[in-house]
């Protein structure tokens, strides 16, 4: 089982003595996914997060009118979860489907629950997590409330370098919280500010 990017991540991520670290990534089933499948749909109940080893996933809801609203994308070194369903045991408001083909590594609440007894790094581990969570979602509310759809579009690209070219125009528009002519228009404006400085 390749599992090169989660081991990196985790050494980059936990000081931890190398025979829990070991536990952990032997623990992990890893799962494949077909371009359109789901990990996880509105109204099921998880007690898993995702880690990315290949592939592009995203998180996303639909609302009453039946529009779609990216939460996230998740590509490679990316963990995607649903805390309210992982944690809270309620059943899921979102969809996570894979984009592209993927690859992920599967670990489970109670895994970590059970290390995390044994060894206090990975309560840090969890905790990291939690607040890397919770800190991209605060960025989300403030960058829907306040940013100016370019404001919106110059932070997609530097935080999803390469998922710009990845995902359709649609995508990125959901994302954004525009529509796909305001994001086209943005773009164009860009194009252009660029060729005067060129």
């Amino acid at each position: 089982m390749k599992i090169f990017r989660f081991k990196t991540y985790l050494t980059s991520n936990m000081e931890v003595l190398e025979p829990p670290t070991q536990e952990l990534l032997s623990n992990c089933s890893q799962r494949t996914v077909d371009k359109g499948d789901y990990l996880l749909r509105e109204g099921e109940s998880t007690g898993s997060s995702y880690f990315v080893e290949d592939g592009l996933l995203r998180q996303f809801s639909i609302d009453e009118k039946g529009k779609e609203h990216i939460l996230q994308f998740a590509p490679e070194n990316w963990f995607v979860s649903n805390r309210e369903s992982e944690y809270l045991n309620r059943p899921s408001s979102y969809f996570i489907q894979a984009i592209e083909d993927a690859r992920v590594l599967v670990v489970e609440r109670e895994l970590i629950e059970r290390l995390s007894k044994s060894n206090p790094a990975f309560i840090e581990f969890n905790t990291r997590l939690l607040h890397r969570h919770i800190a991209g979602l605060q960025k989300r509310v403030t960058q829907l409330q306040s940013y100016t759809a370019r404001e919106r579009y110059l932070d997609f690209v530097r935080s999803y370098p390469d998922v710009l070219l990845r995902v359709p125009q649609t995508y990125v528009a959901s994302y954004l919280g525009i529509t796909p002519e305001s994001l086209s228009r943005v773009r164009k404006e860009l194009a252009k500010e660029q060729q005067v400085i060129s």
